[in-house]
């Protein structure tokens, strides 16, 4: 998977809100985009804005996203992008290719491996601290997810409701940092018994 992936397929639900005919695929700002990857892409795909920037003026060069510029009295004026023909043909050959596994790289993780030679202090707070995070996340997820399905129960929205793929993807994310904050809590706790259990020796 490539980054242009992930921006082509967060264009796809964006909403510039601007009114513009957009043949149904949504419209982004660089600066909504950026947005939309903290909340949901970065689920999966981690990017920094100016990187994000950049491969908008890539997609758009190679015809696979079209940019039209808005012009606003009371700001500074924005351009908004959609995918094109040839950037829906892109995905929908992306979304045919096998996927390769996924795989976990995690320092925090190298560090617990490490644990019955190390001083478990700094790891217990930095699991803590994991835990925390992951935390606040969740309460996020929560509020986006609510947000999506409006007044729809969960089972009926993913039955009719509309973009029902960002849903999906959030509520990976929610899994994912559910997980996140049960483990991390789980092995700060069993670090701290047998610290203190060692102590006292």
């Amino acid at each position: 998977m490539a980054l242009r992936h992930a921006v082509l397929a967060a264009l796809l639900v964006g909403d510039g809100g601007d009114g513009g005919d957009s043949g149904g695929r949504g419209e982004y700002s660089g600066y909504q985009l950026a947005k939309a990857f903290d909340i949901g892409v970065a689920n999966f795909w981690h990017a920094l804005p100016q990187q994000l920037y950049a491969e908008l003026a890539k997609l758009e060069q190679e015809g696979l996203v079209a940019g039209r510029q808005v012009i606003q009295e009371t700001r500074p004026n924005k351009r908004l992008f959609r995918v094109t023909d040839a950037g829906l043909a892109e995905l929908d050959a992306f979304a045919a290719a096998s996927s390769k596994p996924s795989f976990i790289r995690d320092d925090l993780l190298v560090k617990v491996q490490a644990a019955d030679s190390v001083d478990t202090g700094p790891v217990i707070e930095q699991l803590e601290e994991r835990a925390s995070v992951a935390e606040a996340k969740i309460q996020l997820f929560g509020k986006v997810l609510g947000k999506m399905r409006g007044e729809l129960d969960e089972e009926e929205f993913l039955r009719r409701g509309e973009r029902v793929g960002p849903y999906l993807t959030c509520l990976r994310g929610l899994a994912l940092e559910q997980e996140n904050r049960e483990w991390s809590m789980r092995v700060a706790a069993v670090l701290r018994e047998r610290r203190a259990a060692h102590v006292e020796r």
